[in-house]
């Protein structure tokens, strides 16, 4: 081999281990973003598995207060029925009275703004906790579209370096971008695109 050759040789070796090194590099990057839409997808599950089961435990605490307000209404109207009924003055007095606390439970329980615990109040927290976890699960699912573009792009950028296609590169960085374009999409807008 001549000293041309070898010469020849050692440029391409510094040339391709320089090229490895900026692969090296970008599969660092991916890498970092992938840790992250990874943590905010967990993030996001986690949300939107809690405000799932806050929403059914307002809706069976709404349930509850609805059969609650059924059986106190019932036992006013047949209140009413008795009292038509019954000539003892105190009797009558004395249902009356009981009548009319049944009636103020019963409208108790239908609105409760003090404590959030009238059937309307519930109904609207767990329409709430709903939106929330719908939110959460839009968010969950961008960031998981996010992870899979960044492992697909580490795949292509790690292929480069095997087999010194530099196209490859290029792919992995647009596939990397649209990786941070579904994260960005997952924080800002996460009703943007409707991936359910």
């Amino acid at each position: 081999m001549s000293a041309q050759e070898s010469m020849e040789h050692a440029e391409h070796a510094e040339h391709a281990s320089t090229e490895n090194r900026k692969i090296a590099l970008l599969i660092a990057v991916i890498a970092l973003c992938l840790a992250l839409s990874e943590t905010l997808g967990k993030g996001a599950q986690t949300e939107s598995i809690s405000k799932n089961v806050e929403a059914s435990n307002l809706w069976a605490f709404f349930q509850a207060k609805s059969i609650r307000r059924t059986a106190v209404q019932t036992a006013a109207e047949q209140g009413k029925l008795n009292l038509a009924t019954t000539t003892d003055e105190a009797a009558k007095a004395a249902l009356q009275k009981q009548i009319d606390d049944w009636q103020k439970t019963a409208a108790r329980y239908r609105s409760e703004p003090e404590t959030g615990e009238g059937s309307e109040q519930l109904s609207e927290r767990a329409k709430h906790a709903e939106h929330e976890r719908d939110e959460a699960t839009a968010k969950y699912h961008h960031f998981e579209l996010a992870s899979a573009a960044f492992q697909i792009a580490i795949v292509l950028a790690s292929a480069t370096i095997i087999t010194g296609i530099a196209a490859l590169a290029w792919v992995s960085g647009l596939v990397t971008l649209a990786g941070v374009v579904m994260t960005l999409l997952g924080l800002l807008q996460p009703h943007l695109l409707h991936l359910h």
